[in-house]
């Protein structure tokens, strides 16, 4: 009978041991789920109550106090969804206590009717620069490693290139945002579609790796920049994008031609973002650890955070972030400024969510990164 019941005990826990592994592998796909162009789950979602010829009402919510101009999209049904500009908040016009009214710049596409469940998204604008912006640019394909990777080329009169690349959740549109400020600085720009974006080529594992394999293809683009004239380049990244452009600073064959890099909101510590977006996409806080580690393995992810790489950073760096992200934490940005202050600055926005530094103050965030591109001019 003892002998029976050990033989039971020791079955039960395999198979317990084997479905623990098997919700932590599901858990760490949970965790590695970041497509381009959905909301990441931290984002909430708000309800327009009414709409005006220049006001929006929504659900009263910190996320709709926000400082600042954000892009506000709803859901998509086949025609990408709805999408509109708003503004700061307006409190000359009446509201319920449950509501927020907030200045309407436009409507960019679809309508925005009462009722619609809608977010708030860091892209401002929708379409390529000729559409959103009418800025002359050319399509143009970077070859990878996985293959063609499309980009928009904006031409400009300095040797020195900005190459952006967008973040989580995001595609190229994020870096419609700040392409007037470079037109006007007379910076060509780069603005890269890396593999997973759509048009380009996927990972081979199909999961998004927050940058460890990604940064490859912004090497890519150095590459391509150099190629076709660049005799230096600023890489610019958000979020993921800047860990990216933080990586190929370290790690490129031609990291030399990297004169600085902008990092907004960098993800740091891809482990830490990966339990962030699990949780909130509800893996129970038992599995973070399995989902983690499954997560890890998948990826074969460097193992150290992106600030404490053995490849030394040697590059003028300038980060923009704030303590009010929910996804990437600010604190180690503000540990990797104190670390090597000679060569990173940190300019620090308040109010701001992930990745939107730009949206809570374009015009401070356009003079720090003015500011830091002064001696590559």
């Amino acid at each position: 009978m003892r002998t029976v019941n050990l033989k039971a005990a020791t079955v039960t826990a395999v198979a317990g041991a084997a479905a623990a592994v098997a919700a932590g592998r599901l858990a760490g796909d949970t965790a590695l789920r970041t497509p381009p162009d959905r909301p990441l789950p931290t984002e909430p979602h708000l309800t327009v109550h009414d709409v005006g010829e220049d006001w929006i009402s929504l659900t009263r919510d910190l996320a709709a106090l926000r400082p600042g101009v954000y892009g506000l999209v709803g859901r998509d049904t086949g025609d990408g969804g709805p999408h509109a500009v708003v503004g700061p908040v307006r409190e000359d016009l009446p509201h319920a206590p449950d509501a927020v009214v907030r200045r309407l710049e436009r409507v960019s596409r679809g309508a925005l009717r009462r009722g619609d469940r809608v977010w708030f998204t860091s892209a401002v604008h929708v379409g390529n620069p000729v559409t959103a912006l009418d800025l002359t640019y050319a399509d143009v394909e970077v070859p990878g490693e996985l293959g063609l990777l499309p980009g928009w080329f904006l031409p400009g009169q300095r040797s020195t290139w900005v190459i952006a690349a967008h973040g989580l959740g995001s595609t190229r549109e994020q870096v419609l945002n700040v392409l007037p400020f470079f037109h006007d600085q007379a910076f060509p720009v780069l603005a890269l579609a890396h593999r997973g974006d759509p048009g380009a080529p996927r990972s081979p594992d199909r999961r998004f790796h927050f940058g460890e394999t990604e940064w490859r293809d912004l090497d890519a683009a150095i590459r391509y920049a150099v190629r076709y004239g660049a005799r230096r380049v600023v890489l610019l990244g958000w979020s993921a994008g800047a860990t990216m452009a933080l990586r190929a600073a370290q790690r490129s064959g031609l990291r030399s031609r990297v004169a600085g890099v902008v990092l907004d909101s960098p993800v740091l510590d891809w482990e830490a973002t990966a339990r962030t977006l699990a949780t909130a996409r509800g893996v129970p806080r038992a599995l973070l650890p399995l989902a983690v580690r499954a997560a890890r393995g998948r990826l074969q992810a460097h193992e150290d955070p992106a600030w404490d790489d053995p490849d030394p950073l040697r590059t003028p760096t300038l980060i923009l972030h704030g303590p009010d992200d929910r996804v990437a934490d600010w604190q180690l940005s503000r540990a990797l400024a104190d670390r090597l202050p000679q060569l990173v600055t940190l300019r620090t926005f308040r109010g701001a969510p992930h990745a939107a530094m730009w949206n809570s103050d374009p015009a401070r965030y356009e003079e720090a990164v003015r500011r830091f591109l002064t001696p590559f001019m």
